[in-house]
This record gives C-alpha cells, structure tokens and sequence, in this order.
C-alpha cells in the first residue's frame, strides 16, 4: 500500500474548477447538481477556498443560500485564515453576513476573522451592523412578513 495521493487528469482537473467558477460567478443549479451527485460541498481548491467562501466573496446571495441548505461548513477557513464571513463583511454584503449568521457562522472564528476584518478595514457600518446582529439575531428572515 502506498500513500500517495491518487493524481488527477488534466480533465478531472478542469472539471473541478469548473465548480469553483459556477460558485462564483452565481449558477446555483449547475453547482447544486454536482453538490447533489456526490461533489463534496466543502470541496477546497488550491487556497483553501470553498465554494461558500468564494460564493460569499463574489456576492452570490442564491449560491451561498443553496450552500448553507446542503450543511455546508460556514465556519471553514482558506489558507489565509478567512472564512466566508469574513468575505461577506469585507464586501459588505448585509444580506449574505446575515444567512451565515442565522447558519452559526461565528464573527470570531480564524486568524483573520470578520470581527478583525472590521476593525483592521474601518467597516464602521459592518461594525453597526454586527453589533445590531448580535443584540437581535434574526433567526427568521420573513418573520417580519407574516
């Protein structure tokens, strides 16, 4: 027995960069396929990105709400130390921090955490916002509505 990785052909290769390109540039079906026929949804590429991570950091509100639904891991970090609420703070994208937030997302979790990014870019706004999140979590969005 050996423990060597297997090797992926150039076209496996492709193949799953693909993925990571539908993550980001929004096409929810075409990923939640591959998702639903086996790709693992914390699949990670060469910087440790998941396709949460890179959906968050796009602004790809349909693709990471799909995500979150397949039990994606919403506290992973890539190689930098940044999850994907620190991607959705730095973009400051209230609506994807808030879906992260309601799936257990934690402001505090890595190195480069969305509470550091906060406060090392002066996202004075996603500070309110973070705070005002934490004092009344939103753990329905439509609660309001109903």
């Amino acid at each position: 027995m050996t423990d060597k990785e297997p090797e992926l052909s150039d076209e496996q290769i492709e193949f799953l960069n693909s993925l990571f390109d539908f993550a980001r540039e929004g096409k929810t079906q075409a990923l939640s396929s591959a998702i639903d026929q086996g790709i693992p949804v914390n699949l990670t590429n060469h910087n440790g990105d998941t396709f949460l991570i890179l959906a968050a950091y796009r602004e790809q509100a349909a693709v990471v709400d799909t995500l979150i639904e397949r039990q994606a891991d919403v506290n992973a970090l890539n190689s930098r130390g940044q999850s994907a609420l620190t991607s959705s703070i730095f973009m400051q994208n209230e609506e994807i921090s808030t879906a992260l937030l309601n799936a257990g997302a934690d402001p505090d979790h890595g190195p480069q955490s969305a509470r550091a990014t906060i406060t090392a870019m002066g996202l004075e706004n996603m500070g309110e916002f973070l705070a005002a999140y934490e004092n009344h979590p939103a753990t329905d969005p439509f609660e309001e509505h109903k």
